[in-house]
């Protein structure tokens, strides 16, 4: 695993090559049990790396798209699982708990409910008010570019927009890292202020 901009953020990814685009991974260190957040199948290698800092005790899906290698991981460490509240009818998995805009899930990250994406209540989590984590809605074909996921893909782009918007106004983002792509980690919140000028 490649360690981000904090020495407590780590990532892995698999590159999808019918979109010529990564799909990436989180673990967050914590000392009172780490998490992972949209995981991906580990390598033998990452495996080893996350079993060496302690496991994991937590995971939690932005979206049903991302449930990914959950169940395997989850039964593997005995590790709870926390998703969209909008999408508990239709999951793919249970999870243990479900996420309401503005929740807490452990102390230090917050969940955003997106609205207009491909899923319902699409989540992006906020990490010490200062690193997002997005799911799907915000990804970055170009590095150095944020993008909206696609409009065939969006539920509603007024409500897409919209989210996004309400990202952009939170001025104390340095970080987004996002689900699919490349992430930016410096001036997050003037990226995504350039992302809902493109848009809009």
């Amino acid at each position: 695993m490649k360690q981000l901009h904090r020495p407590d953020l780590f990532m892995w990814s698999a590159f999808d090559e019918s979109r010529n685009i990564d799909f990436n991974s989180i673990l967050w260190l914590r000392d009172d049990g780490n998490a992972l957040i949209d995981p991906l199948p580990l390598s033998e290698h990452d495996r080893a790396h996350l079993d060496a800092l302690g496991g994991v005790a937590t995971i939690i899906i932005t979206n049903s798209d991302h449930a990914r290698d959950t169940r395997q991981l989850a039964d593997s460490y005995g590790a709870q699982i926390m998703g969209p509240a909008a999408e508990r009818e239709s999951f793919p998995l249970a999870c243990d708990v479900w996420l309401e805009d503005g929740d807490e899930p452990l102390p230090g990250i917050r969940a955003l409910a997106m609205d207009g994406s491909k899923t319902a209540g699409e989540l992006a989590l906020l990490l010490d008010e200062s690193t997002l984590i997005t799911g799907d809605l915000v990804r970055c074909h170009q590095a150095g570019t944020l993008r909206l996921l696609p409009d065939p893909k969006l539920t509603d782009k007024a409500s897409a927009v919209a989210s996004i918007r309400r990202l952009a106004a939170l001025d104390s983002i340095a970080a987004v890292v996002v689900g699919d792509g490349f992430s930016v980690f410096r001036d997050g919140q003037q990226h995504l202020q350039e992302l809902v000028d493109a848009v809009t």
